[in-house]
């Protein structure tokens, strides 16, 4: 089964777009998830010039890369912020992708109480019209409160469309879940319709993202699972390493370099 496998350009967090295209390129790469998210990484970003876009789509040209998706993440539970998605919709459009990454965000009553999955739902259903005029899936990530694919499940079983599916991050999981990830897939596996491919080292909640093959998440046991499934989801790595973050640009280079040889053996 032939499968998308790109590189999240948020692992080039605090490098420019530049350095991020020409090392994916470099490490034999052919796809690219485009990174624009407000305040931390803003690689690409609706408020950038239409010349300065047009550039970065020519270097993606150049270097062979095809942008298959855009973490655009907002707090979609926030109205504020639901503008600034929008945006993020039309710059996805913009750049061919076909997938629109966004966790849903954290939302309280006005008694601190949370809302429902119900109220989640209904809220994300708004965003179903723009998604269609502009041909794209949102993949809604486990993240936060929201953090096991059987919970993000509920959710996007409530809003029932083809439209809005899971992002799986295989560390967020146990980051913020702390679950059996095996079982967690198992649970949520026919939604899942893109995933962050997400190493992890260290405690289950320690902030230790390393190159794919040097924590200890079972790709192979994920890969299969979703090749039993019929699953032929994209696949995006991110590499976060630890919190003082990469030494430098050559690190980066290296952990997706690392990554590439990792997935290639195997198979």
């Amino acid at each position: 089964m032939k499968r998308i496998v790109g590189v999240n350009s948020n692992s080039f967090h605090g490098y420019g777009i530049e350095g991020a295209i020409k090392g994916i390129s470099g490490a034999g790469f052919r796809y690219i998830e485009l990174t624009a998210t407000k305040g931390w990484t803003e690689h690409v970003f609706p408020n950038m010039t239409f010349k300065e876009l047009h550039k970065i789509k020519k270097d993606l040209e150049v270097n062979n890369l095809i942008p298959i998706s855009l973490s655009g993440h907002c707090n979609l539970m926030d109205e504020e912020r639901i503008d600034d998605f929008i945006l993020n919709i039309k710059l996805a459009y913009f750049f061919g992708c076909k997938f629109i990454i966004s966790s849903i965000g954290e939302a309280h009553l006005e008694d601190k109480t949370e809302v429902t999955d119900e109220v989640v739902a209904e809220h994300i259903k708004g965003l179903i019209p723009y998604l269609e005029e502009y041909e794209l899936i949102l993949c809604l990530e486990n993240h936060g409160k929201h953090a096991t694919g059987k919970h993000m499940k509920r959710i996007i079983d409530l809003i029932d469309s083809d439209r809005v599916l899971i992002n799986y991050d295989t560390a967020n999981a146990i980051f913020y879940g702390n679950v059996n990830l095996e079982e967690d897939i198992d649970s949520c596996i026919e939604r899942i319709g893109h995933m962050h491919l997400k190493d992890k080292a260290g405690a289950a909640d320690e902030w230790n993202f390393p190159a794919l093959g040097k924590g200890y998440i079972d790709f192979r046991m994920i890969l299969d699972k979703l090749h039993e499934a019929k699953n032929n989801c994209p696949l995006s790595i991110e590499i976060e390493f630890t919190q003082e973050g990469p030494r430098d640009l050559e690190e980066i280079n290296d952990a997706v370099k690392d990554s590439y040889n990792y997935l290639k053996n195997l198979g």
